[in-house]
């Protein structure tokens, strides 16, 4: 069980997938769910039947006031949930040789907070251990990020550092293999490196890349090889590529 010990803000889910996600998968971490009035569908009516089983607070409001909660688009359901909450960077250490894919993603000031979901989308998916970000400088892990991770968010580990540098020491003291994504002189093209696990694959800002103090602690720069000129993928269909890569060497 993850003991996880700090908050972030109040955190609402939104979409109609999201929201089956959690109800399935965790429903005690609903405080109270939306469904927008008039949705006499079998999805509505599936919705309704799950809150009575597990004893979710729920209410069928109209587009206002669905609208007054989240501007974007709902698809009808809003979830209010526990805040998102993080576990001690020690903790997701000791446990990363246990996951089924022992790769921890850390995030360098990556800001998007749709790139954010879809990482952690794609790392939950293929049995990564979990996500690391920056206590300042990083993404909101808000609804948004939630919705494009597909509730991925609400179950893969997180850690929350005041200092990515210092965090990436503590990795590289216990002996984890730390590589970075990056297309400097000294990077090597991803199939040609001998994956080492337990790893971690630090991924940086989606315009300056990793930053220099960080770059610094990467054992190996990797990156993907192109095989026409183009200019780059985004962090996320990269990091996803990379991800790939280490599930089929580590996994």
């Amino acid at each position: 069980m993850k003991n996880r010990s700090q908050e972030d803000e109040n955190t609402i889910i939104v979409g109609r997938k999201p929201v089956q996600e959690l109800l399935l998968n965790d429903p005690k971490s609903i405080d109270m769910l939306y469904v927008q009035k008039g949705r006499q569908d079998k999805n509505f009516e599936r919705t309704i039947e799950r809150c009575k089983k597990f004893g979710i607070k729920y209410k069928i409001a109209d587009k206002e006031e669905l609208a007054r909660i989240f501007t974007g688009n709902h698809q009808g359901m809003i979830a209010k949930v526990a805040a998102l909450s993080f576990i001690d960077f020690d903790e997701l250490l000791a446990n990363l040789a246990d996951a089924p894919l022992p790769l921890l993603v850390v995030l360098d000031q990556v800001q998007d907070p749709g790139n954010v979901g879809t990482l952690a989308r794609t790392l939950y998916s293929l049995g990564g251990a979990g996500i690391v970000v920056a206590r300042h400088g990083a993404a909101f892990l808000g609804p948004g990020a939630v919705k494009a991770s597909a509730g991925a968010l609400t179950k893969l580990p997180i850690a929350r550092v005041s200092n990515i540098s210092q965090a990436l020491d503590k990795a590289l003291d216990m002996g984890i293999n730390v590589y970075g994504a990056g297309l400097a002189d000294d990077s090597n093209p991803v199939y040609d490196v001998k994956l080492m696990g337990p790893a971690i694959l630090v991924l940086g800002n989606e315009e300056k890349g990793i930053r220099l103090g960080v770059e610094k602690r990467c054992q190996e720069l990797i990156h993907i090889p192109f095989k026409r000129e183009f200019d780059s993928l985004n962090v996320a269909q990269a990091g996803a590529i990379l991800i790939s890569e280490f599930s089929r060497t580590l996994g």
